[in-house]
Order: C-alpha cells, then sequence, then structure tokens
C-alpha cells in the first residue's frame, strides 16, 4: 500500500513521465469517439476544456500587473527606447565629483521589497466617509442660499446680540500703561489671574466656573451636625438635671398617650346610636302606609307657604315707584358727597388709622419672619412618612450606675446618625421594607422525626 502511495505521489509532480501513453492519445488513435451528454450541467465543466481562455486571462492579469495595462494598447515610446551607451563625463567634472560623497545605491532586499505592480490599490469608502455629511452638506447649502439674499442665520443673529448685551453691561476699564506710577503691582505667583477674555466666553470654554447661585449654599437646616445630650444623660449626672430629663420624657409619654385615647374616642361608637329590631322595622315600613283619604286640596292650600297672590299693577302705582327709586338715588349720591366733605375734618383720625395699620402689617411680617426661622430648624415633609423623632435615652434613678464600670450601653451610633440625617432634611424618613413571601411555606416532617416522635 506504500509504494502504491509513492507512485501516485510521483506521478503527480510536474516534469514526471510516464510509460503509458496519455488517455487523449487512446481517444486519438481509437477509432470511436467518446459520447458524452452536455445537456446536462453536471458535464460542462467536467468534459469542456477552457484551459486556453484560463491562459489567456492569467496572460491578461500578468500584463496589468506588472505594465498598468495590456501591452498591446501601450504606445512604442514607453516600451521601447534607444541604448546609446554609457556617457562618460568630462575629466574636470570627474575630479570634482571625487572629493564629493557619492550617492549610495539602493540594497537588493530593498529593491524585492519594492511594489512592482503598477495596478493602483482599490479606494478605501471608509476613508471618504464623513459622519452626518448630507446633513452637513444641507446646512451648508441653506447658509450659502441665506448668504446669497444678504440674510443671516439665526444662530449668529442670536450671538451678536447676547455679544451686544454683555458688551453694553460690562464695564470696559482702559490697560494702565506699564510706566504709569499708579499701575497696581502683579504677584506673578499669585491664584488669581487675569481674566482679558469675554466672560460668556470663558464660561461656555469651561475656563470660568458658573457662578454658583446663593440659595445652594444655604444649608437645609441650622441643626448642628452631632447634638450634645442633655447633661441628666451623663452615667453620674446632678439630681436636678436628672429630674428635669425625666420631666422631658414624661411629657412625652403622656403626649402619646392623650393622641392614643384621641384615636380611640374619634373610633368609638355609641351605644345609642346603635341599631334595634325596633328601628329596624320601623325604617323598612316607612313610606309603605297609605294616607288617609280626606277632602280634596283648595287652591289656597296649593299654593306654596309665603306666597302672595299677584295683582296688576295701576299706572299711577308705576309712576309713584319710579319717582321713589329717583329720589332714593338722589339721597345716595348727596350722602357720598357729604361723607367725602366730612372725611376732610378726619385727617387726622385717618392718619392715625393708617398708622396703626402699617404697625399691625410690620408685626405680622415680624411674626412671619420669626416662625419662618424656626421652622429652619424642624424637620420637613420630604416625603411619604413624617418624621418621627427617637425615644430619650434615659434611665431612673435606681438604674444610674456608680461608675463606668458598671454603665450598660443604651442605643445605637448607627440609628442616631440615621435620625440626624432625617432631622436635618438631608434623606427622607423611610421604613424598613416588607418583602412578602410569594409562596408558603410548605413544612415536612422527615422519618428520622417521627421515629423520635
Amino acid at each position: 500500500m506504500a509504494a502504491k502511495r509513492v507512485k501516485r505521489v510521483a506521478a503527480g509532480q510536474p516534469g514526471f513521465l510516464s510509460f503509458k501513453p496519455p488517455s487523449d492519445h487512446d481517444d486519438l488513435t481509437s477509432g470511436r469517439r467518446k459520447r458524452v451528454n452536455k445537456n446536462k450541467k453536471k458535464n460542462w465543466n467536467k468534459h469542456s476544456d477552457i484551459q486556453d481562455v484560463e491562459e489567456f486571462l492569467d496572460d491578461v492579469r500578468l500584463q496589468e500587473r506588472a505594465t498598468g495595462g495590456l501591452i498591446s494598447e501601450k504606445s512604442d515610446e514607453s516600451l521601447f527606447f534607444l541604448d546609446v551607451g554609457e556617457q562618460r563625463k568630462p575629466i574636470q567634472e570627474e575630479e570634482k565629483g571625487k572629493g564629493k560623497r557619492r550617492r549610495s545605491k539602493p540594497l537588493r532586499i530593498d529593491l524585492i521589497l519594492q511594489h512592482d505592480s503598477l495596478v493602483p490599490a482599490p479606494k478605501d469608502i471608509l476613508t471618504y466617509q464623513q459622519p452626518n455629511a448630507k446633513k452637513l452638506r444641507r446646512t451648508a447649502e441653506r447658509l450659502e442660499h441665506l448668504a446669497a439674499k444678504g440674510k443671516m442665520p439665526r444662530r449668529q443673529k442670536r450671538l451678536l446680540n447676547r455679544r451686544a448685551v454683555t458688551a453694553a453691561t460690562a464695564t470696559k476699564k482702559q490697560p494702565v500703561a506699564n510706566n504709569h506710577p499708579d499701575r497696581p503691582y502683579y504677584d506673578l505667583w499669585g491664584a488669581e489671574a487675569k481674566e482679558t477674555a469675554d466672560p460668556y466666553f470663558l464660561e461656555q470654554t469651561g475656563k470660568k466656573r458658573v457662578k454658583r447661585p446663593e440659595k445652594l449654599n444655604e444649608k437645609p437646616s441650622t441643626l448642628p451636625a452631632v447634638e450634645v445630650i442633655a447633661p441628666g444623660g451623663s452615667y453620674n449626672p446632678e439630681f436636678f438635671s436628672h429630674q428635669a430629663l425625666l420631666l422631658e420624657a414624661h411629657e412625652v409619654e403622656v403626649k402619646k398617650l392623650k393622641q392614643e385615647l384621641r384615636l380611640e374616642k374619634q373610633l368609638a361608637v355609641n351605644r345609642e346610636d346603635t341599631a334595634t329590631e325596633e328601628t329596624v322595622f320601623q325604617e323598612q315600613v316607612e313610606g309603605l302606609l297609605e294616607e288617609e283619604e280626606g277632602e280634596e286640596p283648595s287652591e289656597e292650600d296649593e299654593m306654596p307657604v309665603g306666597a302672595v297672590p299677584q295683582e296688576k299693577k295701576t299706572e299711577k302705582q308705576r309712576k309713584k315707584e319710579r319717582m321713589e327709586k329717583i329720589k332714593e338715588q338722589q339721597q345716595h349720591s348727596l350722602r357720598t358727597l357729604t361723607e367725602r366733605h366730612q372725611q376732610l375734618f378726619q385727617l387726622r383720625s385717618i392718619q392715625a388709622s393708617l398708622k396703626q395699620r402699617d404697625q399691625t402689617t410690620r408685626e405680622r411680617q415680624k411674626r412671619r419672619r420669626a416662625k419662618m426661622e424656626a421652622q429652619k430648624s424642624l424637620p420637613r415633609r420630604l416625603g411619604r412618612l413624617k418624621f418621627q423623632a427617637s425615644d430619650l435615652d434615659v434611665q431612673l434613678s435606681d438604674e444610674i450606675p456608680g461608675s463606668l464600670r458598671t454603665l450598660k450601653p443604651e442605643g445605637s451610633i448607627l440609628k442616631d446618625r440615621f435620625k440626624s440625617m432625617q432631622k436635618r432634611n438631608l434623606i427622607e424618613p423611610r421604613e424598613r421594607a416588607k418583602f412578602k413571601r410569594r409562596h408558603k411555606l410548605k413544612y415536612t416532617e422527615k422519618r428520622a422525626f417521627k421515629e423520635i416522635t
């Protein structure tokens, strides 16, 4: 098997001469011609001779790579030249060139690596692409159209107007000469640098910070970050300070108790208002009993209470009403004119009333400002929940330790800081998230547990 494989490989090498005549020779010598059905597509490449076409195409590709096109289409001047031999320089020029450095020839390896194909490289479309090219082209065409009409784009108009306003509002100072005696001293190593450019330009380029609003500099609360506990909360407090702290904790608990009692009163039900069997039956029967039959109501009974039957007025009555109305209007205008004349003699009283009104307004404004200042130290409503102050950490008189060794720690530093941030309006009051179990727990008793029980 190995010898057959070696023979098969040797037969495939170029220049190998086999002892057997080729298959084409057999076809020529034999009187028969192999019949092939060329109606089928699978026999086209198998039994078609296209060697001459491939050789021609290879020759065309070679000419395009080597000469940049077909040789038959080239001119004679580009293909041939007249060799007249080597032209030697005169002796004087040769003597002059001996002192100069001869030009070094390129190395053979560089000549081999040079690109010898005259076919230009394919055009890279990605290098000519530009993002938003269509949009930029339309913008440029629109600007050219406006420039032809003598108009200015809207963005450029806004920029010129803004610059004009900035130039009008900014007070331009003339630069002081270097030799002026009143010229201020310039600190080269100072922190502040001279800004000679436009302020709007410096803000847009990021070289100058935007002016921070004063409202952002205010703290959300005036309370300190760490509040000092009352003197009664010490491990060895004084008697009166400890009693004052106990009284404060007592007032907090009393307030909570009153709130609970008020809620119970609001939710309480009065026993007198409860329904009985008699009241339920009376409500069910109401409106079902027929009214006693009586006499038919008269026209006087049908008239509503307080209604007066209308009578047709005479011409004399109408004239009298008009005269009374005109007289009443005249009296009202005369009374108004008299009051205005009397106000001239009441200037002092009016001035006193105006002063009293101004004083009342100032006091009201003062109280409002005081209330606003007091509200700065109170927690605001930032979210859904309301701030709930933590309980006071206080010990009873019999729980006060005698020394630091027997002191029991109370409270939590983390909770205290969390409540402090809520009280200073830095974060909103929150509550622990409640997780609802999606599936119920299933309890199973194992076999070992059953054996024990």
